[in-house]
This record gives C-alpha cells, structure tokens and sequence, in this order.
C-alpha cells in the first residue's frame, strides 16, 4: 500500500528514549514522542535516512570540495536525520531531528514533526 502526506505540522516534539542514545548529534529513531500534550509509542520504523544537504547561509561557509564530502557524511551542526513511523493505534508520522544549533545556549539541536501519512 502507498502511503502519502494527509497534514504536515512541522512542530517541536518530545522524543522518547527507553536507553539514551550513545550519540546525541546522530540519534536513533526514538521509542516514542509527545506532541501536543499526547504520548505516541513507536511499534515500527518504516523508513529512515539522513540529509547532510547544507541550507541557507551555510551553503556559502566552505570550498566545493569540502561541501561534496560533507554532504555525504555531515559536518558540525549540519543534518537532518529522518524517522518515518508507526505509532501504537496505527497512525503513521514522519519526524526528524535536525542538528543545527538554536543559538549558543542551545547548541543540541531539535526534533520535529514533520507530517502524517494515510
């Protein structure tokens, strides 16, 4: 069965982990998440992969040959690492944790919800 987009949110989410991630910048798919006040738990990762694409003004910051390479294996604060899932009841989302500092007290990163597929 093809799945497709049917909303998309792009809102701050609480990731869930059972076991901390050994890498902070580079984690796993998470074991569940709150959005908006409710508690989702994963029961399949459907899909996941990474994008090391450098965005906005941080496409100007390093020679071509340099750019090639980190796009493939990433750089510091560069990446978005995406996580499509099923959740307890049969929901499918697609969320992600991108790895660009906020500012300099929040040099973490975020995850977000992405979208909703049916």
């Amino acid at each position: 069965m093809a799945y497709q987009p049917v909303a998309f949110y792009d809102e701050p989410l609480e990731p869930l982990f059972d076991h901390p991630p050994l890498l902070e910048k580079s984690p796993p798919c998470p074991d569940g998440f709150r959005w908006r006040g409710e508690e989702f738990r994963v029961v399949e990762l459907l899909e996941a992969w990474q994008d090391f694409r450098r965005r906005g003004r941080m496409t100007q910051n390093m020679r071509p040959e340099h750019a090639s390479r980190a796009q493939m294996r990433g750089s510091w604060g560069v990446g978005r690492f995406h996580f499509r899932v099923r959740v307890q009841g049969g929901r499918i989302f697609e969320l992600y944790y991108d790895r660009a500092p906020g500012d300099v007290d929040d040099r973490k990163g975020k995850w977000l919800l992405y979208s909703e597929w049916g």
